[in-house]
């Protein structure tokens, strides 16, 4: 098929250009020759009368599918980039496009030469064969779903009909030229939409030679961009977004788009999704479906974070370990230990009240349920997702577009570099390959570029960690000697000041190492050499992806998993590279920690998102527009008006993607920490949808439309993530949060009864001896001639025979831990494929609904086969047999019974 829709694009642009001065026959030919003759001479149109505002060319008739720009710069390959723009446009005529070039001086600035390409009839429906374009055979005769009860009481949130469902709903059948009496043509000027046409010349653009350079063939749109011969290359919006066009042959769809979506006013109604499918392409349609779907999932997500951080905030005051803290008679009593080397003093336990009571917000016996229902809820998103998607799949005709995505989309930059060929031994074509030892060199080039930047991610996360323990003997000693700081001495701890510094200083160096490494994926991907669209984007993806999981997360690993745990005792402390002591947690733990280094990283990506994505391009297109506010609409025309826009360019949809994934990875990876990260994310995305609406409608140019059927590799990456989830929560619930060591307390060595958590704190200090402190550890200053210390682990005392070792109670709760991981992982993943095994991931009727398609398409194109023949034989055809009528009738016969 690959080899067929080649062959098929070669009818249009190869072979037309070998029909140069030989005799020519055909509608190829006769397309080619009127390519130019349709135009008017200016002496037939007076363009002072004619608004430039306008999406056709001066004869108001043909409808302009694409435009290129360039500058005529005078420099020494200025006449280089004449000679390939001379032999492209020349080729594209040939191809069957029509031109009309707009000169420089009518533009606004007098640089810009601007061509506007049209597709007429007989290109679009050679490249709607070649692509495999489905077209409306048959209205839908399949009755609606039954009214939803809830309608009425959800009708505040709906868009009118017109907007929701711009067209009919029609049984469609891939175009064919041979049958174009059996599709649905009322008008050959709108039967293809506008998304489509652009798709088409698209096509043709990127697949059309310009010559020969250095002996090799060259050809595509794209070269000609990056080697400045063209400065853009961008279809037209429709109008202007802020009014509809005087043309009542325009659709004013962006004007529908920018009033109904695009406006945060309108936050609370639902997406016209059918709308920007045709508009933009189903590629675009498909990511704000997703999005809008996981922002509704996330509701129920965010409601129930808020009642479990509630539950934390009114149980505050029953918290026994903080009463005991702030208690001055236990924690005012309680020496600890000093937390640094030498510069540190002991220190009273009471001095941390205030972050204890406000580590029970985010660690409390809700944690536990809200890891184990966001274990299920990621489950019940990913397999709803599933059956969404299936819907709009059969809804956009793109139930069979898998297959086709593989064959026809073969990149133009792998058939230019891959210059030897092969013989493919299901089509017997020779088809350019990438020899096998080209392929292994690249791929250890690649491998070994991404373990490089890995690893310097690694080396960051090491130097944060080196500031951390570095600079927290300076706030220690700076909080203890500075009054200015007694008033929040209680709240701002040594802990939480270098906590909060390190997060900052980490969230600026994710920042900085995303901007290069972006380039660099970018680079090393286009190196590889992939063979087709999708194989490039699933490359880039996984690259970055990975690169970023370990940027934005390891970080978060670090404080939920390493912090605290590897400290030692006094006087053994361990040390990183024999120098910087390993930091403790805080008494009350380290997950109000973890809850602060994750609130900085993702919410400080959310608000740098939403600078990147709306303020930077509209400061750029308001610095772009500065000269031409003040010149009338008639002289502003629609293709300068589009060039002043931003370029959304063909990984604008794929960082969008990376974005919501990698805000998936902090609201299931570390929930367990931080109930309200859904919530955050929920008005982050209410904010996101309308961001990127109104950025894609009013800040950018037109993207040329492209198809999906799914989010693509996105969707394994989110299984691999909620799976990691359940791990990573349950080890979060475990060692970082203190519940286990409290239920472990609770039940088997409480003494008291009545109050069973009471006396926690004093059983989870240990008890150190000052006079065993090496002279290393050993604080500067003893102002009250302290003799023992306390310090958080589960030890012997001085006095015990086995002095300083773990006690029983340390391998109860450690055995304790363990077991609840795996009980917890295995619950949780039982139900989670049980959920998974209970949902189809295609719903009933959307099945029937395909089959009773697949059934009435088959019967009209036979029901049609049968005309023909009945016709052939009233004829006389002599080639249309008896028996090939009866064959025609059997088998539609059989399709009935099947």
């Amino acid at each position: 098929m690959e080899r067929l829709g080649k062959n098929r694009s070669e009818t249009l642009i190869e072979m037309a250009l070998t029909a140069d001065g030989e005799e020519c026959n055909g509608p190829l030919c006769e397309t080619i020759s009127t390519a130019g003759s349709e135009v008017p001479s200016s002496s037939e149109i007076d363009k002072r009368h004619q608004s430039k505002d306008s999406i056709f060319f001066r004869d108001g008739v043909r409808r302009i599918d694409f435009v290129l720009s360039y500058v005529d710069d005078l420099n020494k390959e200025w006449e280089k980039k004449l000679e390939r723009r001379k032999e492209f446009e020349s080729n594209l005529q040939k191809a069957g496009l029509e031109l009309e070039t707009e000169d420089k001086k009518e533009s606004e600035d007098g640089k810009i030469y601007f061509v506007k390409i049209h597709a007429p009839w007989e290109v679009l429906i050679t490249y709607a064969e070649v692509l495999n374009i489905k077209v409306p055979i048959k209205e839908n005769d399949i009755p609606s779903m039954v009214e939803n009860p809830l309608d009425c009481m959800l009708a505040p949130l709906r868009l009118p009909e017109k907007v929701m469902h711009p067209e009919p709903d029609y049984f469609t059948a891939p175009f064919s030229k041979d049958k174009q009496e059996l599709y649905l043509i009322n008008d050959e000027n709108t039967f293809f939409s506008p998304s489509v046409r652009n798709r088409i010349v698209n096509y043709i653009l990127t697949r059309c030679p310009y010559g020969t350079e250095e002996g090799k063939k060259k050809f595509g749109i794209k070269r000609l961009l990056n080697n400045g011969t063209y400065s853009a290359a961008y279809p037209l919006h429709d109008c202007q977004y802020w009014k509809k066009a005087n043309d009542p042959n325009c659709d004013n769809e962006r004007y529908t788009l920018y009033m109904e979506w695009a406006r945060f006013l309108r936050f609370y109604k639902e997406q016209p999704l059918d709308l920007i499918r045709k508009y933009y392409g189903e590629k675009i349609g498909i990511y704000f479906a997703w999005l809008g779907f996981y922002t509704e999932m996330l509701f129920l997500a965010a409601v129930v974070g808020l009642i479990c951080f509630l539950y934390g905030l009114f149980t505050m005051d029953e918290n026994m370990s903080s009463k005991e803290i702030c208690d001055p008679a236990i924690g005012g009593e309680i020496i600890m230990c000093p937390l640094c080397d030498r510069d540190c003093e002991y220190w009273r336990l009471n001095t941390t009240c205030e972050s204890s009571e406000y580590s029970h917000l985010f660690d409390n016996v809700a944690t536990l349920f809200f890891a184990i229902f966001m274990g299920i809820w990621v489950t019940l998103f990913l397999e709803f997702w599933k059956r969404r998607q299936a819907r709009l799949k059969y809804e956009w005709d793109l139930v069979d577009f898998e297959e086709e995505q593989q064959q026809l989309q073969l990149r133009p930059e792998y058939e230019a570099k891959c210059t030897q060929k092969k013989k493919n031994p299901v089509t017997q074509e020779m088809e350019p390959y990438l020899p096998i030892t080209s392929q292994a060199v690249r791929f250890c080039i690649s491998g070994t570029t991404v373990l490089f930047w890995v690893s310097l991610i690694i080396a960051s996360m090491i130097a944060v960690i080196v500031y951390r323990l570095a600079v927290y003997a300076a706030f220690a000693s700076l909080m203890e000697n500075t009054q200015t700081l007694q008033p929040i001495s209680g709240l701002l701890t040594p802990q939480l000041a270098t906590s909060v510094t390190a997060s900052c200083l980490n969230f600026v160096i994710i920042m900085i190492l995303n901007f290069f490494y972006e380039r660099i994926a970018i680079w090393i991907t286009d190196m590889e050499i992939p063979r087709t669209h999708m194989e490039y984007e699933n490359r880039l993806t996984m690259k970055m992806f990975l690169f970023q999981f370990v940027n934005y997360y390891s970080s978060c690993f670090y404080v939920a998993f390493f912090k605290g745990k590897f400290v030692g005792y006094p006087g053994a402390y361990t040390y990183m590279f024999n120098r910087w002591r390993n930091e403790e947690c805080d008494p009350a733990g380290c997950l109000i920690e973890l809850t602060t280094q994750l609130t900085i990283v993702m919410a400080g990506k959310q608000i740098w998102g939403n600078i990147q994505e709306a303020i930077v391009p509209w400061i750029c297109n308001w610095w772009g527009r500065r000269k031409a506010r003040n010149n009338p609409e008639n002289l502003y025309s629609r293709w300068e008006q589009d060039h002043d826009l931003q370029t959304f360019g063909a990984l604008g949809l794929f960082y969008e993607y990376l974005e919501m994934v990698i805000q998936f990875g902090f609201i299931t990876l570390f929930v367990a920490s931080f109930p309200l990260a859904p919530l955050l994310a929920l008005m982050n995305n209410i904010l996101e949808i309308r961001v990127d609406s109104w950025k894609l409608t009013t800040q950018y140019r037109r993207p040329v439309a492209a198809k999906a059927h799914s989010i693509g590799v996105w969707q394994e990456i989110l299984n691999g993530m909620a799976i990691l989830s359940v791990v990573t929560n349950a080890f979060i619930v475990a060692f970082t949060s203190d519940m286990i060591p409290r239920l472990v307390y609770y039940y088997a060595y409480s003494e008291n009864e009545d109050s069973p958590m009471s006396g926690y704190i004093n059983n989870s200090l240990s008890v150190f001896q000052i006079s065993d402190f090496p002279d290393r550890n050993k604080p500067k200053v003893n102002r009250e001639d302290f003799v023992i210390c306390r310090y958080r682990d589960y030890r012997y005392p001085p006095d015990h025979e086995r002095k300083y070792l773990h006690t029983m109670q340390f391998w109860h709760i450690l055995a304790a831990k363990l077991a609840f991981i795996i009980i917890m992982e295995h619950v949780v993943f039982i139900v989670k494929f049980f959920v998974a095994w209970m949902i189809p991931d295609v719903p009933a009727d959307v099945k029937a609904k395909i089959k009773r398609e697949k059934y009435l398409t088959q019967k009209i194109l036979h029901e049609y086969e049968l005309e023909k023949l009945k016709e052939r034989l009233c004829q006389g055809d002599k080639r249309a047999t008896e028996k090939e009528f009866i064959a025609t009738e059997g088998r539609m016969e059989l399709s009935r019974a099947m």
